[in-house]
């Protein structure tokens, strides 16, 4: 696939591949998305706005420049803002291949860092030489203050000119919690909106601190995703709850919502609130509330293509990924995107005679 390098989060020939539910492939344009909705269907999006992530600096016990790179926190409150996860990289910045990087000058637990008008100290390394805890010193509203100066998008190669913040918020965008942003949802206007009401179909929101997609380190990618804290506001739950009564499918824009979604019904239901998603999906995933999922196009190998392997099994993602590449799809986060249904994956005989026997319950109920 090719990667799209221009930061245009609606080109208006931007396509759409779309898998339903018996793994039957087709082509359209992304504008044709609502037209693929149906009147009691659940639009869920994740409204994190991208944070600038990108702290340019210098390791002070060795004078060396750097780049830190944050990746998490535990918590989406306000004033949670102290201490993050964070991949730290020697001097340099997006022009060169995440893989490519310089190395941080040698650094200890107890390190100082200078970050333009922010100071933070090494707290503890977290399983590896580049992913560490820091702590910034200061007040939140002074940490608030020192990111919105002095921060930047995190980027990558693929892109050759500075991103802007507005580069990268979509028109949904609420509170500053995404670490890079939830591209998925670049595909929403407000025109977009109004279809979908127009048609009978709902929309809702859940925010989730959408994480760090490339480390540059193949030992620290096999971790993707970093646990990530997600919340679910009461109006959610609500929508949920119509969209099932109305035997309409949740319709997930992007990975982290599915994430986020299906940590929250892990146990067959779902509270509002805040909570940490701490799982992966994949192939062995059984999706317990996502019916169908509107992503970007992902590389094999990488965590939101492993997502996928719970939607579909591999055979029909060979096939995706062969119409991918022969359509001339763009990948990255500003690229074209894919609609995949969950029953594309397929299932076992036993899994489809205990379906079709609840089925068949549930229609015997329903006739009674």
């Amino acid at each position: 696939m090719i990667a799209a390098s221009q930061p245009t989060q609606r080109p208006p020939g931007a396509k759409l591949l779309v898998v339903d539910v018996g793994g039957c492939i087709h082509h359209t344009l992304r504008s044709a998305f609502t037209k693929l909705l149906r009147p009691g269907d659940l639009v869920v999006a994740n409204d994190a706005a991208t944070l600038p992530a990108s702290l340019q600096g210098v390791h002070l016990p060795s004078g060396g420049a750097i780049e830190v790179r944050l990746a998490g926190r535990r918590s989406l409150h306000v004033d949670d803002i102290r201490e993050f996860s964070a991949l730290v990289f020697g001097a340099g910045d997006f022009h060169t291949r995440t893989e490519t990087r310089a190395p941080p000058p040698l650094m200890a637990v107890g390190d100082r860092l200078a970050l333009g008008p922010l100071s933070a100290t090494i707290v503890r390394f977290l399983g590896h030489k580049r992913l560490v805890s820091l702590h910034f010193d200061g007040s939140p509203d002074e940490i608030w203050a020192g990111l919105a100066r002095h921060g930047r998008p995190i980027q990558y190669a693929h892109i050759s000119s500075p991103l802007a913040l507005w580069d990268v918020w979509a028109p949904i965008a609420g509170r500053p919690a995404a670490f890079e942003p939830p591209s998925a949802g670049f595909i929403l206007d407000w025109q977009t909106l109004a279809e979908m009401r127009a048609k009978g179909v709902d929309f809702a929101t859940i925010t989730h601190a959408a994480g760090i997609s490339s480390t540059g380190s193949a030992e620290l990618d096999l971790r993707l995703p970093f646990d990530e804290p997600y919340h679910i506001p009461e109006t959610t739950i609500l929508a949920l709850r119509r969209a099932r009564a109305n035997r309409g499918r949740i319709v997930a824009v992007g990975t982290t919502v599915v994430r986020a979604l299906e940590h929250a019904g892990r146990r067959g239901y779902i509270r509002r609130g805040e909570s940490l998603a701490t799982q992966r999906i994949g192939s062995g995933t059984r999706l317990r509330v996502v019916d169908a999922i509107l992503t970007g196009t992902h590389e094999p190998g990488s965590s939101h293509y492993e997502l996928l392997r719970a939607f579909a099994d591999d055979a029909t993602l060979r096939r995706v990924n062969i119409e991918l590449e022969s359509g001339g799809y763009r990948t990255h986060e500003f690229g074209d995107s894919l609609l995949i249904e969950r029953m594309a994956k397929a299932a076992t005989k036993a899994h489809r005679e205990a379906r079709a026997t609840r089925l068949w319950r549930g229609l015997v109920r329903a006739t009674a």
